[in-house]
């Protein structure tokens, strides 16, 4: 299970989950914390086709986005059989790219 905060706006209005925790399935919501599963395998795959599909990224910035959803080994593993598919490739500036 992962948890994420919601950030608080001004007058106490929180601000919406983002694009990836959107797609996750919510255990228990409050005012303060948000709790939902992680992704399994091929969750994560479409996920991060999705983040990549917007813009080529390094692995740093992946999982940065995915921050308390996945482990940095989980995506590295996800990307290697992203690019096994021909799905994403990694180019010589380190930054993965959805491919199509």
């Amino acid at each position: 299970m992962s948890s994420s905060k919601r950030k608080k706006r001004s007058a106490g209005e929180e601000e919406p989950l983002n694009e990836v925790e959107k797609k996750l399935r919510v255990l228990y919501s409050d005012k303060e914390v948000v709790v939902m599963t992680a992704p399994n395998e091929e969750e994560l795959k479409e996920i991060l086709l999705d983040l990549l599909s917007q813009k080529p990224m390094n692995l740093k910035e992946l999982h940065s986005a995915l921050s308390g959803i996945a482990s940095e080994d989980k995506i590295r593993k996800a990307l290697s059989d992203l690019a096994e598919k021909n799905l994403v490739t990694l180019s010589e500036d380190g930054k993965y790219a959805k491919l199509g």
